[in-house]
């Protein structure tokens, strides 16, 4: 199998100007937390296993992006952990690409477990997806009493010395109450903090004018909880995150803002999801089938190379589709387990 250390100038570049560095991969749409969030519209139906990728799949997805300059993958869910022998797919990756940087996001509750073999397999940096550090709100939020594992588990990934961010999902009426814990956590420990505002996303979403917490609103109380040093971005841009070091700490706060200050014209992702579809933006639902293709004896992976080039030149400005939503509507009709986030 080639390596590709050597990788080329980005091969992905949309109608709009940006190249594509960064791919998200969603493992599963399984998931073993039920939060409000995501699971806001009733019935529960999975993907079924068959329609699933499969590792090796995976690794020829991952191929085709290294190839057309993607620098970073990320595997995501659902929840990545819960899916049988998932190390062997981090390993798959980092034996055919050495040099990729290699991140997961999980939700903690099985992560304790897992942190030395993603440690010694080179994944770089573990995001944590937590909303409250209060067991009783846990519980109400995640439908599930696993905050001590979620805990656990990120004391595991810092004692490896892996880097870890935490990203909260902003909730008015339920963690509005805590900022000063998730600050007080940033400014104990060498991490970064980020509150994401929520997004309208899914039949049934929860999302309404009340529970929204814009960032602005966030940052205004937490510069009256300690004092903030904006962060300048690197070279590569500065992200979706607007971020701060806490002066006097070991950690760094941050916003991202998908709603109230959006950062498309800096967009340098794409998500394939766990059965095999390309979502060139997250608020857009046009998704592109890849799996067939595969599968196919004939087109393979050359037939995905082409379709994700095409499908990319026509990555659409997710803020207008934002302008466009109706209210009490989902801007996107898949739930976020399925997408990947």
């Amino acid at each position: 199998m080639n390596h590709y250390d050597d990788r080329p100038a980005s091969s992905l570049v949309d109608l709009h100007g940006r190249r594509v560095r960064y791919l998200r991969l969603s493992v599963t749409d399984r998931c073993n937390l039920r939060c409000l969030y995501c699971w806001g519209g009733g019935g529960m139906r999975f993907i079924p296993h068959d329609d699933i990728l499969r590792y090796e799949e995976m690794a020829r997805l991952v191929d085709v992006a290294v190839e057309s300059g993607v620098e970073k993958v990320r595997l995501t869910g659902g929840e990545p952990l819960v899916r049988k022998n998932v190390l062997h797919l981090v390993e798959l990756v980092r034996k055919r690409h050495p040099a990729i940087d290699l991140r997961i996001t999980t939700n903690g509750t099985l992560l304790e477990s897992h942190v030395a073999g993603l440690r010694d397999l080179g994944v770089s940096t573990v995001n944590v997806s937590l909303d409250t550090f209060r067991r009783e709100v846990f519980h109400e939020v995640t439908g599930r009493d696993f905050l001590p594992q979620v805990m656990a588990g990120m004391e595991a990934v810092l004692a490896a010395g892996l880097s870890l961010k935490v990203n909260a999902v902003a909730l008015r009426g339920v963690n509005d109450g805590e900022l000063a814990t998730f600050v007080d956590f940033a400014r104990n420990h060498r991490v970064d903090v980020r509150f994401i505002e929520f997004m309208p996303m899914g039949c049934g979403t929860r999302w309404n004018d009340a529970n929204f917490w814009p960032a602005d609103d966030i940052l205004a109380r937490v510069h009256d909880l300690a004092d903030l040093r904006p962060v300048v971005p690197d070279k590569g841009g500065r992200g979706p995150a607007r971020l701060f070091d806490i002066v006097g700490g070991q950690g760094r706060f941050g916003v991202i803002t998908p709603m109230s200050d959006h950062f498309c014209g800096d967009c340098n992702r794409l998500r394939v999801t766990s059965d095999g579809r390309l979502r060139t933006c997250l608020f857009a639902d046009r998704e592109y089938r890849l799996r067939p293709l595969l599968r196919h004896p004939k087109l393979g992976v050359e037939a995905v190379r082409r379709v994700i080039a095409l499908a990319n030149r026509r990555k659409p400005l997710g803020f207008r589709l934002l302008e466009r939503m109706r209210p009490g509507l989902a801007v996107a009709e898949r739930r976020m387990t399925a997408i990947g986030g």
